[in-house]
C-alpha cells in the first residue's frame, strides 16, 4: 500500500488537522511547540509503528488555562487514503484506492478500520475475529462461494464475504480492517534530528535489515526450529507451575500455558564508539554536538544505499525464490524531525541532497519536520506543510490546497517562483508588498531604508514586482482571502494603459469592493490636491531632480536646473522624457529606468526628500507588519 495523505483527530494539539500529503519530500514547517513532531507521531500512530497513551489525547477546551479540568477527546483517529498495488487489489479484494484509520477510544483500545459498504447482515461486519471454520460455515449458509483454483483458505472465505456484504449493503461507514491489511502497512523509519547521540539512527538502519534477515526464507526454517525447541523447553519449566495451579483450584479442569517465543525482536540496539587516533575508542557521548550529528548524517546516507538495494531488489526478484514475485515490497516512508540541528551551513546543504536522493528512490517517500529555510526552499511549495497554533490548537496551511485544488496550488507555487518568492518567505514574512516592476523593485528598498531607518526584510516584508502578470493578483487575492498583510503600489496612470491589469474592474475581481483597503495609487491626489503627478518618477520635485542630476548624470556642457525638469511635465510621460534627456546630456546617462530611479533613489540622504505619499504608504506597511 502507498499512503498518499492522511487526516488527523484528537491526538495531542492536533484537534482537526487534514490533507498532509505524503511527498517526496513533503516538508513541515512551523513554529516551536506548532505541533510539528505530533504530526509525525500521528503517522507513526496510523502506520502501527508505536501506539497511543492517555497523555495523546486531546483536551476538548481550548484555553489552557482550563485544561487541567477539561475533558479529552472521546476517540483519537488517524485516517489515511492509500493506493493499492495490483498483487494487493487481487489478493486482498479491495479496490485501487481505499481510506484506512487507526482508532484509540477513550480506554485506548486501538483498532484498524477501512470505509466501506455496511453489510445487511451484522455477522459480515467484523469478518477477522471468526476462525476460518467459522467462516466457512457461514459462507455455506450465505450461498457464497470463493473464486479460486486453489482449495479455499480463510483469506479466500473472508473475501469472498465480504464481496457478498458490499453487494447487500445499506450505506457506507467504518468497519474493522480485513485481516492480512496490516501487515501491508508503510514501513516507517524515523531519525530524529533532535537527539544528541546517533546510536538510535543506528538502530534504525539496522533495525530494518535485522527484520529482512529475519523473514529471509532461508532462516526462517532454522530460527522456527530454535523458537519450538525452546517453547518445548518452556512447557516442560511451566509444567510444575500448571499442576500447583490445578492442586489449589479444583474446580479447574486442566491449566496450559503457551509460551510465546518470538526472535524478531531480539535486536536491541547497536552501541557506536568512535576513535579519532586508531586505537583510542570514546564513547560518544564524549565527543561534541556538531560530532554526533555529522556521524548521524552519514548513517542517513548509508540507509539511502539500503533503501536503493531493496528497490534493486525488489525490481529484479531472484529466479530461485518462487515468492519474490509475489508480494511486492510496501511503501518505506524515511521520517526526519529536524535534521539540520547542530549543522553548519555545508552540511544542511547535504541533508537536502540526502534527501532528494532518498525520495527519488522507487517505494520512498519521505516526510521532514524542520526550521530550516534551506529545506524549506528547497521543495515545490506545494509539498510544504506549514503549521501554526490558534488558540492553542494546531491548524495546517498549504498554498491553494484547502479551496483551489492541487492543478492550481502548483500554478500558485510556480507564479510564486517567479516573482522571486522563496517558500520561507511565503510562510513566515508578515506582510506582502507589490509593486508594479522593476522600478520600483530596485527603489522601494533604499526609500524604505532611508524612511524607516530599516531595511524591508528587517521589517518582516516581502516585496515583489508584479510586471504586469495578471497570475501576481491571483496570488495576492490568495494572501488576502487567508488574512495575510498586503499592500499593492501602483502608479495613478497604470490603471490607463491598454492590457493592464490594473484596471478597476480586474481589481475589483480580485479584492472585491474593498479595493482601497489593499491597493495604493502613487500620484493620484499630489501633495498639492492637484492630480498631475501620476507615476512616481513625478512625485519628486523639480529642484531634487536637478541636484541629483548634477551629481549622478553631470551635464555635458553646463549644469542642470529645474526649468531642465520643469518643462518636461507639460510633454509626454515624465519619466520617458526625463530618461531621454538625461541619456542624450550626460556622457554616464542611466541604462533605462530602473537604473534611473535606482541611483536616484541612492543619493537622497534625508527622509524629507522623499515624497509625503510614499513615507505613508511605508510607515502603513511597516505597520502592517508588526
Amino acid at each position: 500500500m502507498h499512503l498518499k495523505k492522511f487526516a488527523v483527530s484528537g491526538f495531542r494539539s492536533l484537534q482537526a488537522i487534514s490533507d498532509i500529503p505524503v511527498s517526496k519530500p513533503t516538508i513541515i514547517a512551523g513554529h516551536n511547540d506548532g505541533g510539528k513532531s505530533a504530526l509525525l507521531d500521528a503517522l507513526g500512530f496510523l502506520l502501527g509503528k508505536w501506539g497511543i497513551a492517555d497523555d495523546d489525547r486531546s483536551y476538548l477546551a481550548g484555553d489552557s488555562t482550563e485544561a487541567q479540568s477539561a475533558d479529552r477527546c472521546p476517540e483519537t483517529t488517524v485516517t489515511g487514503n492509500f493506493f493499492l498495488d495490483p498483487w494487493e487489489q487481487e489478493t486482498l479484494g479491495l479496490p485501487a484506492e481505499i481510506r484506512l484509520r487507526r482508532k484509540a477510544d477513550a480506554d485506548l483500545t486501538v483498532s484498524l478500520e477501512i470505509w466501506s459498504a455496511l453489510p445487511e447482515d451484522e455477522r459480515l461486519v467484523s469478518l477477522s475475529r471468526y476462525s476460518a471454520a467459522e467462516l466457512k460455515a457461514l459462507a455455506s449458509e450465505l450461498g457464497v462461494k470463493p473464486v479460486t483454483e486453489r482449495t479455499p483458505r480463510k483469506g479466500d472465505y473472508e473475501t469472498a464475504l465480504r464481496e457478498y456484504g458490499e453487494r447487500n449493503s445499506r450505506g457506507e461507514g467504518w468497519l474493522p480492517a480485513p485481516s492480512g491489511l496490516g501487515s501491508r502497512m508503510p514501513k516507517v523509519l524515523v531519525f530524529d534530528g533532535k537527539a544528541a547521540r546517533p546510536d538510535q539512527a543506528v538502530k534504525t538502519a539496522l533495525a530494518e535489515k535485522f527484520q529482512t534477515h529475519i523473514e529471509d526464507p532461508g532462516l526462517q526454517g532454522k530460527l522456527r526450529d530454535v523458537e519450538d525447541e525452546v517453547k518445548e523447553r518452556l512447557r516442560i519449566d511451566a509444567k510444575s507451575l500448571c499442576d500447583h495451579i490445578k492442586t489449589r483450584c479444583p474446580d479447574l479442569a486442566d491449566v496450559f500455558v503457551e509460551p510465546d517465543v518470538s526472535f524478531q525482536h531480539g535486536f536491541r540496539g547497536a552501541p557506536l564508539r568512535i576513535a579519532r587516533v586508531r586505537g583510542e575508542a570514546m564513547s560518544l557521548d564524549r565527543s561534541g554536538l556538531g560530532s554526533n550529528r555529522r556521524i548521524s548524517l552519514a548513517i542517513w546516507e548509508w540507509t539511502s544505499e539500503l533503501l536503493a538495494d531493496e528497490a534493486a531488489g525488489a525490481s529484479e526478484p531472484a529466479a530461485s525464490d518462487p515468492s519474490a514475485s509475489e508480494a511486492p515490497p510496501v511503501q518505506t516512508i524515511v521520517v526526519y524531525d529536524e535534521p539540520d540541528t547542530h549543522l553548519d551551513y555545508h552540511h544542511q546543504r547535504r541533508v537536502m541532497q540526502l534527501i532528494r536522493s532518498q525520495a527519488a528512490i522507487k517505494h520512498v517517500s519521505v516526510m521532514v519536520a524542520t526550521h530550516s529555510m534551506n529545506l524549506i526552499d528547497g521543495v515545490d511549495i506545494s509539498d510544504v506543510v506549514h503549521l501554526k497554533l490558534e488558540n492553542h490548537r494546531t491548524v495546517s496551511e498549504r498554498i491553494g490546497a484547502d479551496d483551489l485544488g492541487a492543478a492550481i496550488d502548483l500554478h500558485l507555487g510556480k507564479i510564486a517562483t517567479s516573482l522571486g518568492l522563496r517558500n520561507s518567505v511565503l510562510l513566515h514574512e508578515r506582510c506582502f508588498l507589490a509593486v508594479e516592476g522593476d522600478t520600483e523593485q530596485r527603489a522601494f528598498p533604499i526609500l524604505f531604508r532611508l524612511c524607516e531607518a530599516l531595511s524591508l526584510q528587517g521589517a518582516g516584508v516581502a516585496l515583489w514586482a508584479c510586471f504586469n502578470n495578471e497570475g501576481a493578483l491571483h496570488l495576492a487575492r490568495y494572501l488576502v482571502e487567508h488574512k495575510r498583510a498586503f499592500m499593492l503600489v501602483v502608479d495613478a496612470d497604470s490603471r490607463n494603459l491598454p492590457k493592464s491589469i490594473f484596471k478597476d474592474h480586474k481589481l475589483r475581481e480580485h479584492f472585491g469592493p474593498k479595493v482601497a483597503d489593499y491597493v495604493k495609487f502613487i500620484g493620484e491626489t499630489g501633495d498639492d490636491g492637484t492630480d498631475d503627478v501620476p507615476e512616481l518618477e513625478a512625485l519628486f520635485g523639480d529642484d531634487l531632480w536637478a541636484t541629483v542630476a548634477n551629481e549622478v548624470w553631470p551635464k555635458n556642457h553646463g549644469v542642470w536646473t529645474s526649468e531642465d525638469f520643469a518643462q518636461l511635465r507639460e510633454t509626454k510621460k515624465f519619466s520617458e522624457v526625463v530618461e531621454e534627456m538625461l541619456q542624450t546630456g550626460s556622457d554616464v546617462g542611466p541604462g533605462g529606468k530602473p537604473d534611473m530611479m535606482y541611483r536616484f533613489a541612492l543619493a537622497l540622504n534625508d527622509p524629507l526628500q522623499v515624497p509625503q505619499q510614499l513615507r505613508d504608504v511605508f510607515t502603513q506597511v511597516r505597520k502592517l507588519a508588526e
